[in-house]
């Protein structure tokens, strides 16, 4: 049994016209497990009249709003782990041309990472010049990924943990190897043993399968509508790219290849580009506890 806090805010706004469209009123209505740094958002937009389209815009991206009913549309906003607390405005706009748009307040209040500081092999630390070039690659390969979402979301239903062992929620953990700082940690890691079978979440497209330097084996799941899934350091990959998958399809057993000390399950999640705590996903989109 598990207990959520959920933020919940709803309010009426009124559409600003921008070409020659009237007033139009329209609902949003936000839910999160918290309004933070590496926090998935799901915003609903309701219309008083059915439009043709709904654009999100926010913290500097753009996320893809799906119609849920006749006059419903929900998006899902992640807030990027290195985001600054403060007031951010979401835009919304409803409609093509002439399109009507409204602004909605979101108040990012802040979070505090731990930081551990460790003594690695320096390999870790500092790559041989063969191993940077393998990793400005794979860096290259990933931004491609990132950007390949296809336009309508492939899942449907709850989301579901890839492991049934629990995540030690290291989200966001900044750490200094052998004094030098690290990239924050932007997954969840799950205390799985060697050989436990890695489940999709949820339905989407094969987006990459194979070996990458810090991640060794990796598989990264298109959910559709810019949501990914990576999984990482697997000790085999049971599909190919462009293979299509379905809630509970098994993609890999848990290993420890790629740049890590021992066996785990290392799951990123990736909102339009915001890396966001795959907790918070399961939270917002996950099945609810009876």
């Amino acid at each position: 049994m598990r207990s959520v806090l959920f933020i919940l805010l709803a309010g009426v706004v009124t559409m600003a016209p921008i070409a020659a469209m009237r007033r139009a009123d329209a609902t949003v209505v936000t839910a999160a497990r918290a309004i933070q740094p590496g926090e998935l958002v799901v915003l609903t937009v309701t219309t008083i009249k059915p439009v043709d389209e709904v654009r999100v815009q926010a913290f500097g991206r753009t996320f893809r709003a799906q119609r849920t009913a006749p006059t419903e549309w929900r998006a899902l906003v992640g807030i990027d782990l290195e985001t600054k607390p403060g007031r951010y405005d979401v835009s919304i706009t409803a409609g093509p041309s002439p399109a009507g748009r409204l602004t909605h307040l979101l108040t990012v209040l802040p979070k505090r990472f731990t930081t551990r500081t460790l003594r690695v092999d320096p390999s870790f630390v500092s790559p041989s010049p063969e191993a940077l070039v393998r990793i400005k690659d794979d860096a290259e390969r990933l931004s491609r990924v990132w950007m390949s979402s296809s336009e309508a979301p492939l899942w449907s239903g709850p989301f579901v943990p890839p492991v049934p062992n629990p995540a030690n929620s290291a989200f966001g953990t900044r750490s200094v190897f052998n004094g030098q700082p690290r990239n924050p940690h932007s997954g969840a890691d799950f205390l799985s043993p060697a050989g436990t079978p890695v489940k999709a979440p949820n339905a989407g497209r094969i987006a990459l399968a194979g070996d990458l330097y810090f991640t060794g084996n990796t598989v990264v799941v298109d959910h559709g509508a810019g949501l990914f899934s990576l999984f990482a350091h697997l000790r085999t990959i049971a599909v190919h790219e462009s293979d299509m998958v379905s809630t509970g399809t098994v993609v890999g057993e848990v290993g420890s290849t790629g740049r890590v000390t021992g066996p785990h399950l290392h799951w990123t999640v990736r909102a339009n580009d915001a890396r966001v705590d795959p907790l918070s996903l399961l939270a917002v989109l996950g099945a609810k506890s009876k």
